[in-house]
């Protein structure tokens, strides 16, 4: 379902659940309450998810209804009032470590600068090679 709405967006979602993966591993040994550290980690990397889909589907919307300028924007506002909310509680209802839950966000970005090197991976592993249409039409224009 995911690779039929965009097709990176699989590889983006792998990517935050390894820094997910990563982060967890790395300061788990570092933190006196491993349960709220690793539940506001997983929070935030839940929301990062979250945030990546919403992101697709409004991307999706946007061009194939034509919609305008205006849904985008209330849309990424919507997103960060989200996260803003979901924020609030994580440190109202001590649901988690609010900054674990921040570093769990900040993979979204993280895996938005790594998809190229998953991609590279996957196709490595399913022993595919895959050029990109510039790089196909100027091997055919030099023959």
């Amino acid at each position: 379902m995911l690779k039929r709405l965009n097709k990176v967006l699989p590889e983006l979602i792998l990517g935050i659940i390894a820094w997910g993966i990563v982060v967890w591993l790395v300061g788990i040994w570092f933190v006196e309450d491993k349960l709220l550290y690793s539940t506001g980690l997983w929070i935030g990397v839940l929301l990062a998810a979250g945030m990546a889909i919403h992101m697709a589907v409004v991307l999706e919307d946007a061009v194939s209804a034509g919609s305008g300028q205006g849904k985008l924007i209330t849309m990424s506002l919507l997103r960060y009032a989200v996260v803003v909310i979901v924020f609030g509680c994580v440190t109202y209802f001590h649901l988690g470590n609010p900054i674990a839950a921040f570093a769990g966000v900040m993979g979204l970005k993280i895996a938005a600068y790594l998809q190229p090197i998953f991609h590279k991976i996957i196709l490595k592993l399913q022993g595919r090679e895959e050029y990109s249409t510039d790089y196909k039409s100027n091997q055919e224009e030099s023959n």
